[in-house]
């Protein structure tokens, strides 16, 4: 009876539609496991499609290239190294499945195919894959190993199932994208299935970023007493060899590293910075050029960017205008010194006299309004665009979640870009993160160490200086209570009642929820950008743009039948702004 076993663990970062590059990344994890001594590499689910393929899994000479990566990898497994536990698309009986298979041999060995199909958030395995029958165990160097796939974890029959059939440890391949909590939640997953069984757990993760999703990776191992026998780096890649003995009792794994692991706003900087990294260098762009104006959102952005990319490859412009104030173009200088970009500055004043002098006839008898204001924002937008086209990098956009909220942001202006970092962060985390940011920076960061955000930008009034002494706040709420009624009402769904018992008045809620609902339109035509909450735009909040409905702000709707709603209902006071 085989003792021991020695396990490597492959937490590395795929490209989506690329199975042979990712089969050549398993070769080298593989060629590094052997130098461990390993007998077994794992990998993380559908890692040679890499997660998630989304509708491109249904093509079916993707489906081929897969498997022909996962056979020329079988095959190589004949020289007698490591076993490959590796995921990937399969199709069975005309059928497609998420599927976990072990190469040992010279051959596919086994395949087990997942059973659990989540289809909530950002997950959508439903359209594509059919669910698998319940699972048994399947052998790896004469041990009994179960495969319980990504959310197959989540409940407990296929756990169960694995248990009864014999199955000596548990491993669960993950894609599980980064949000605000998750790790938590992963935990409060794994320790029920590790004490329900009596086995020990290795959850394996996925890292890096794929469009809006990052994955943080931050692998674990869990032994059967529910210590913690290993924690894997979050946001990076990683090969670790764990070393596991049987004893009476069962499976133990030895002690190994534990990586210290971001939580919290790091975690979320990490994320969006990761997120950037993946994208710019996945779609081959020779790095990012944005408007940087002297203010927070622009200058946490080009933060991310120089850490992501390095500072050679991040182009920052002023585009000042007869409103740009002394104090922006000292700011945005300040910060492109430190953070050691190119920086250059170019007056937008004869595009938008070029916009009014065209428009001038069309607009006779009409007073200036916010359209000469977008007008500027345009002309930003458009020069920004030309410099990409001419020079090849990628636009970044850097619209926080407020504005997005509420369309404070202009269509083909400061909306344009490839990709947005700041996408799912609220005004308020903007100002944490970015003095956050002044006194650390994520491991393996390219950007400078200390302050690279000068502190009156994180100080001053917020203003997009489209007019005379203009301030946000001439026509939003202060960020502090506008960041708060939107977590009400797009992170938790909230009745207008319930918000009003925060203490905001109704009419303020109101105008919140009225502009969020028409700025619909604008976000369905906005860059993608990193997801870090629960419920990021796009891909967990699925608005329609046509769309009248209003919560009335009077509770909630109690039918005739019942009893009566309780009396002494919060004040609804009624203010303007």
């Amino acid at each position: 009876m085989t003792q021991t076993l020695a396990l490597a663990l492959a937490q590395l970062n795929p490209v989506v539609g690329d199975p042979a590059g990712n089969a050549a990344k398993v070769r080298v994890a593989r060629a590094q496991a052997a130098a461990m001594g390993a007998d077994a590499i794992m990998l993380p689910e559908l890692f040679l499609s890499a997660y998630p393929p989304e509708d491109l899994v249904l093509k079916p000479a993707f489906q081929d290239a897969c498997r022909k990566a996962c056979d020329e990898l079988a095959a190589e497994t004949g020289d007698g190294g490591p076993a490959i536990l590796i995921g990937l698309p399969w199709v069975e009986g005309g059928k497609l499945y998420n599927a976990y298979a072990l190469l040992d041999g010279g051959r596919v060995q086994s395949v087990r195919f997942k059973v659990d199909l989540p289809n909530y958030g950002v997950f959508d395995e439903k359209r594509v894959f059919e669910p698998g029958p319940l699972p048994g165990p399947v052998t790896v160097r004469g041990i009994r190993i179960g495969l319980p796939i990504c959310e197959d974890i989540w409940e407990t029959e296929v756990v169960e199932c694995l248990t009864e059939t014999g199955a000596e440890i548990l491993l669960s391949p993950n894609g599980s994208p980064y949000r605000r909590g998750v790790r938590d939640e992963r935990m409060a997953v794994a320790v029920p299935r590790v004490v329900e069984s009596g086995l020990p757990l290795v959850y394996l993760n996925q890292v890096g970023g794929q469009d809006e999703l990052v994955f943080d990776g931050a692998s674990f191992v869990l032994n059967a007493d529910r210590s913690l026998a290993g924690q894997l780096p979050a946001f990076r890649e990683a090969v670790v060899l764990t070393r596991w003995a049987r004893d009476a009792g069962g499976w133990r794994c030895a002690d190994g590293d534990r990586a210290i692991v971001e939580e919290g706003e790091e975690a979320d900087y990490a994320a969006c910075t990761l997120g950037l990294k993946d994208y710019v260098e996945k779609n081959g762009f020779k790095g990012v050029v944005l408007g940087l104006s002297g203010g927070i959102d622009s200058a946490i952005c080009a933060a991310m960017a120089v850490d992501a990319l390095g500072p050679e490859r991040v182009r920052c412009l002023m585009m000042p205008y007869r409103y740009t104030s002394q104090d922006s173009l000292k700011d945005a200088f300040e910060c492109a010194r430190a953070l050691g970009v190119t920086y250059e500055i170019v007056p937008i004043e004869p595009v938008v006299a070029g916009f009014q002098s065209v428009l001038a006839p069309l607009f006779a008898g009409r007073d200036a309004d916010i359209t000469e204001e977008n007008m500027q924002s345009r002309a930003r937008g458009t020069i920004l665009m030309s410099v990409s086209n001419k020079f090849g990098p990628m636009v970044i956009t850097t619209g926080n979640k407020s504005e997005m909220s509420v369309g404070y942001c202009t269509l083909y202006g400061d909306m344009n870009g490839g990709f947005n970092p700041i996408k799912d962060l609220y005004k308020m985390e903007v100002y944490r993160l970015s003095a956050l940011r002044n006194r650390w920076k994520p491991q393996g960061a390219r950007g400078p160490d200390g302050v690279v955000i000068p502190e009156n930008i994180i100080t001053k009034a917020p203003t997009a200086e489209l007019r005379e002494n203009q301030k946000d706040q001439d026509s939003l709420p202060p960020y502090e209570v506008l960041d708060d009624i939107l977590t009400c009402l797009v992170e938790e769904e909230m009745r207008l009642a319930d918000i009003v018992a925060r203490g905001h008045a109704l009419a303020v809620i109101k105008k919140v929820e009225r502009l969020l609902y028409l700025a619909e339109y604008k976000r369905r035509q906005a860059a993608p950008g990193v997801k870090v909450t629960r419920r990021s735009f796009g891909r967990d909040r699925r608005y329609p743009i046509v769309n009248h409905f209003r919560d009335p702000g009077a509770g909630p709707y109690v039918p005739a039948t019942n009893a009566p709603a309780p009396q002494g209902a919060a004040r609804l006071d009624v203010v303007d702004f």
